[in-house]
């Protein structure tokens, strides 16, 4: 993607997030807000229906991100390690074509779920005004903790292990 198209991409995020009210945001301690969103290679998955009694870190990012390309590289492992306990990893886009997200998924060889969210619609449910962001959800739908930016493989292991 050319820089031009990431620049206009990081304005139409934060236009889209500012004229949003965001009251409605869920907080932590809060059940999570319910979506549909596609695969990015399959059909239609439903939160928090599909993942009741799981553990659910909601993971909103975009390739042209320059912190979701390290943050998405250290979560991998971390995943793999939890997954059989329970962990789910939805890596929700925000608002970026199929193809690109492809190639960028397929480069970094991920292995846990990736949403797509083309009108940037959930990422204004959850009140999301900065990427990457992520929600630790508990095994029943409560939004247990928030972390907002770039964060470390240490901090999400603290966060999934509170969970387990």
């Amino acid at each position: 993607m050319n820089l031009f198209r990431r620049l206009s991409a990081c304005l139409l995020l934060v236009l889209l997030v500012s004229c949003e009210p965001q009251s409605a945001a869920p907080q932590t301690n809060a059940p999570a807000a319910a979506f549909t969103l596609n695969q990015l290679d399959g059909g239609p998955v439903r939160f928090p229906d599909q993942y009741r009694g799981q553990i659910v870190a909601l993971h909103f990012w975009a390739e042209w991100c320059p912190y979701c390309l390290s943050e998405m590289q250290a979560l991998e492992p971390i995943y793999r390690q939890y997954h059989e306990r329970g962990l789910v990893f939805l890596a929700i886009n925000v608002m970026e074509e199929p193809d690109t997200v492809r190639a960028f998924v397929q480069k970094l060889k991920l292995s846990y779920e990736v949403l797509l969210d083309p009108e940037g619609e959930v990422m204004r449910r959850y009140g999301v005004m900065a990427l990457p962001a992520t929600f630790m959800i508990d095994r029943q739908g409560v939004i247990r903790r928030r972390i907002i930016g770039e964060s470390t493989p240490e901090v999400f292991e603290a966060a999934i292990k509170n969970l387990l």
